[in-house]
């Protein structure tokens, strides 16, 4: 297979999952009738923002996959998995202690990532860099949430 089709691989199980998921789990009435910190963003954000970061996303994971860097690849799989998780834990289940919990192993993925890509592929850290500050507001966020709604 081309590299080129990998590529494309890559950014249609990336984007068009993360898309699907958000689309599956969709804010709603029950999101709408929380309490929201002050420095909650317009929920028009969201949507482009992740569109991004999902291509970023997907660049890095097939730079790691393209050199064979068994360690990113791990650590590339495992943030992808629970950036698919938090959704329907949130906004699908309504659990939002469980959504700070995912977030935050994320948020460790990430980082993970970051650092075993560092020296061996850096492209692809940097390519995480805006993912790990959206995810480590989106971690305030949630938590700010779970607190301010302690029944929600």
């Amino acid at each position: 297979m081309s590299r080129s089709m990998v590529l494309l691989l890559f950014l249609v199980l990336v984007v068009g999952g993360g898309l699907a998921i958000g689309y599956i789990t969709l804010p709603g009435e029950w999101y709408a009738s929380l309490i929201k910190p002050s420095f909650n963003p317009p929920n028009w954000i969201f949507a482009p923002t992740w569109t991004i970061l999902y291509v970023l996303i997907a660049l890095a994971g097939w730079r790691v996959w393209d050199r064979d860097l068994t360690s990113s690849q791990q650590c590339w799989w495992a943030q992808l998995a629970l950036n698919f998780l938090w959704s329907p834990s949130f906004f699908g289940f309504h659990q939002m202690g469980l959504a700070l919990i995912v977030i935050v192993m994320l948020l460790v993925s990430i980082i993970g990532f970051i650092k075993v890509s560092w020296n061996a592929d850096r492209t692809s850290a940097i390519l995480f860099l805006p993912y790990l500050a959206w995810v480590a507001f989106a971690t305030l966020l949630n938590a700010s949430l779970y607190w301010l709604n302690p029944a929600g």
